[in-house]
């Protein structure tokens, strides 16, 4: 919130202690354009006063985030109404990105969405909303149900409407075409007025939506396709007037009075054919949105306490809802079923085509489809929280996002329509004073096709296209991007850096034998069940499930967790220790003797072992099996195959780390590494000049998938390796990774593609367009086939980019 004194209040996240308070709070003093500064702990928000906001907000922001904190901040993505080019995009884009406690703001042509992150208190969807209004543009800002249909109904009234005035336009440009063609009808008297009155209501009704967008823009000193569109035929249109009513002007000099209205009336109809087919077009580009909302039911039958069914619709669903599911129904949302036995489609999550059996106890996900028997479950996530809800939020995100080719053509596309109108002026100019009087209708007739051709429409659809059609395409195999820069970059992967345990390995640990040292007691046994108890790792959790039937729970115990090494407990004074042999050696314990040909014997079988200590005495060793995936063998392969090198970290030991890089083929392998050794060995491999994945899934992997310049986290793995990660493989399944850097490829190339034709088209088209043969050949460019061509390059880049999306080598 804002005052009137120029003080600013920003939210904070994890400042909890006076310590982070005061770390904050001497962070924002070292910014100069900062009067007066203060953290209020209570609040949990920092209040800066300053006569220049902007500014310090950013550098605030910024500050904060490079201490380890945070400021709050809302993610939102917002349609937009009344885009028309790729101008339009940047013009809305350049005045959301002004406003004050907006830190980024991305809008997208393609699916004319706008994602903005703001600061709330400082501003608001509300404000975001009359500042697009401004400049003649609009925001749904409303995120209800109802206001989803109603954009949806707006949407399709839109297109609607579209297709009437194309169709309108059309029919009557055809006979305004065959007047201005057919032999003798030009020199009939009727034949202008005719003409004049067929194009006038293609001009100034069907082309209507041209002409108000270009006095929107005029009003703001800003110019986009509308202007170009507006100027063009509008040119055209009032020449022709002129040339009707007042031919003795042009008689007089010894010239005819040429009139344009086919050329008028045709360049509307074809730019809003072009229009209606880009539309089409575009809307086949994010079908894979379409697919994924596709697989939540709309209702949904609920299990009353007295047994009751009733059909409910699914956004009245609650957590701890009974639901029941019939064969060949969706399930609706995230659960744990209760009672009964089927299968379930889960190709959508997994990949896997086999159903998997689902028995009591078990998840079932949201868009998964029930094949056989009857089951229900309890709900433990429901709407945007389900699996489904975030990859449909993961999907539409990074749709939306810009690759970082993007933003060259943006700042291309600010410029272009500026740069076209003094191109068409100048053409004029140089008719005029090469070919005096004479030259001025072939001036006109340059202007007027200079401004129609050079269109920036190809040039904004060009990378935007072709990310939503790639995302979607991922999104397909079970693999969730990011964002576009993410997808981009990773064609450029030359290095591939895989975690072990839960990414090469099944993830799903045993106990395979505890062989005690010292003789074993009850006491001994809770101890170490208990201290393991307090842990989330997955070697914790299979030595809970071997222990819990014959033990108890200590809550006397306390525990001190040694990221990388184990766990230290501590019981009635007394230390005990639970980890690897690293935690073993910081105490000087030693691990041979007796034990040691058991231990060889383990370390053989590429079991991982996990010692029991207390102060000074190996008490216990623990032997755990993690089975290697059976798809790791094939897709290590894939990989090497495509000229990939391929390292394998782990925590485990040496003999443990080498037999099981072994038997994935992996020649390539580090032992013993911290959470922090993943993260510098990564830094190495980029000083060398590679560009490095790193694939994990543990909560110890995600320092190492941020610093990659490709994080990838493998689905079943935690959240905060996924929150980290540049992609997600939903399934955890090796083999998709050769695949995502494959789409990448293709998708980086329909990129190239689109930028380069798109480019081609105005180098080629505005010199042909302004009359650059004509001292050669007597060729001038008709403004006819200059809409023509206008409309098909936009149809085209398009249609390049659902090439990828029907590509069947994606399997």
């Amino acid at each position: 919130m804002k005052s009137l004194n120029n003080t600013i209040y920003l939210p904070l996240e994890r400042v909890d202690s006076e310590h982070c308070a005061m770390i904050v709070d001497k962070g924002l003093g070292e910014i100069p354009e900062i009067k007066q500064h203060r953290v209020e702990l209570n609040n949990h928000r920092a209040a800066i006063t300053t006569d220049d906001p902007d500014v310090a907000i950013s550098r605030s922001v910024a500050k904060i985030r490079q201490l380890g904190y945070g400021v709050s901040t809302v993610k939102q993505s917002f349609p937009v109404l009344n885009l028309s080019c790729a101008s339009c995009a940047s013009s809305t884009e350049t005045i959301l990105r002004a406003q004050q406690g907006v830190l980024s703001a991305v809008v997208n042509y393609a699916n004319s969405t706008a994602q903005v992150e703001y600061i709330p208190g400082i501003t608001d969807p509300q404000r975001l909303r009359t500042t697009v209004q401004s400049i003649g543009y609009d925001l749904a800002i409303d995120e209800t149900p109802e206001a989803a249909e109603a954009l949806a109904s707006l949407q399709q009234s839109h297109y609607r409407s579209l297709k009437r005035r194309a169709i309108g336009a059309i029919a009557l440009a055809i006979p305004l075409v065959a007047i201005g063609m057919t032999p003798g009808w030009m020199d009939q008297a009727w034949a202008k007025y005719m003409m004049w009155a067929l194009a006038t209501p293609v001009v100034f009704v069907f082309g209507r939506q041209f002409f108000v967008g270009a006095f929107r823009q005029a009003k703001h000193r800003s110019a986009n396709m509308d202007t170009l569109v507006a100027l063009s035929t509008g040119v055209a249109y009032l020449f022709s007037v002129f040339n009707t009513l007042f031919p003795a002007f042009w008689h007089s000099r010894g010239l005819h009075a040429h009139v344009y209205f086919e050329s008028a009336a045709v360049v509307i109809a074809f730019i809003l054919l072009g229009k209606l087919l880009e539309e089409r077009a575009k809307s086949n580009t994010s079908s894979a949105i379409k697919k994924l909302m596709g697989l939540q039911p709309k209702t949904v039958t609920v299990i009353h306490r007295d047994g009751h069914h009733l059909q409910i619709p699914i956004a009245e669903v609650s957590v701890g809802d009974t639901l029941l599911v019939k064969p060949g129904e969706k399930v609706a949302v995230d659960g744990t079923v209760t009672s009964g036995t089927s299968y379930v489609d889960e190709s959508m999550i997994s990949g896997e085509p086999l159903p998997a059996v689902k028995q009591p106890g078990d998840p079932v996900f949201a868009g998964t489809i029930n094949q056989k028997g009857i089951f229900q479950f309890k709900a433990k996530k429901v709407g945007g929280n389900t699996l489904l809800g975030q990859i449909v939020q993961a999907v539409q995100e990074a749709q939306g996002s810009k690759a970082p080719v993007q933003k060259q053509v943006d700042r291309i596309a600010s410029i272009f329509v500026p740069v076209v109108i003094g191109i068409s002026v100048l053409s004029l100019g140089l008719w005029i004073i090469f070919e005096g009087s004479a030259g001025i209708t072939h001036g006109v007739l340059a202007l007027v096709t200079v401004l129609v051709i050079a269109c920036p429409c190809a040039l904004g659809l060009a990378t935007p296209t072709a990310i939503m059609v790639g995302v979607g395409k991922g999104a397909e195999q079970g693999i969730l991007i990011k964002d576009a820069e993410s997808l981009e970059l990773a064609k450029k992967l030359d290095t591939i850096v895989l975690d072990k345990t839960g990414t090469l390995t099944e993830g799903k640990p045993e106990v395979i034998d505890i062989h005690w040292i010292e003789p074993q007691s009850q006491e001994l046994r809770n101890i170490l069940y208990s201290i393991e108890k307090s842990s989330e790792h997955p070697l914790a959790g299979a030595i809970v499930r071997a222990l819990e039937d014959q033990v108890s729970f200590l809550d006397e115990v306390t525990v001190d967790n040694q990221p990388g090494q184990g766990i230290i407990g501590n019981y009635k004074g007394r230390e005990y220790r639970a980890g690897n042999i690293a935690l073993l050696k910081k105490k000087n314990i030693a691990v041979g003797g007796r034990p040691q040909r058991w231990i060889d014997e383990q370390l053989k079988l590429a079991h991982t072992l996990i010692y029991f200590a207390d102060d000074n005495t190996l008490l216990a060793a623990i032997a755990i099996s993690d089975k290697i995936k059976p798809t790791t063998e094939a897709a290590i392969h894939n990989l090497q195959s495509a000229g990939l090198e391929i390292y394998m970290l782990t925590g485990d030991n040496e003999e443990t780390a080498s037999a099981v890089a072994k038997k994935a083929t992996i020649a390539h392998y580090r032992s013993n590494m911290l959470p922090a050794d993943k993260a510098d060995f990564i830094r190495k491999l980029q000083t060398q000049g590679r560009t490095v994945a790193m694939v994990g899934d543990g909560i110890n992997d995600s320092n190492a998938l941020a610093v990659a310049d490709v994080g990838i986290a493998m689905g079943p793995g935690s959240d905060i390796a996924m929150d980290v990660a540049k992609m997600t493989i939903v399934s955890g399944d090796l083999s998709r990774i050769p695949i995502a850097i494959r789409l990448s490829k293709k998708t980086v190339a329909t990129i190239n593609q689109n930028l380069f034709w798109a480019f081609i088209y105005n180098v080629i088209g505005i010199p042909l367009a302004a009359g650059i043969l004509y001292p050669i050949n007597g060729f001038l460019l008709d403004p006819m086939i200059a809409g023509a061509a206008m409309a098909l390059s936009s149809v085209s880049v398009v249609t390049n980019s659902l090439r990828l999306k029907w590509d069947t080598t994606f399997k």
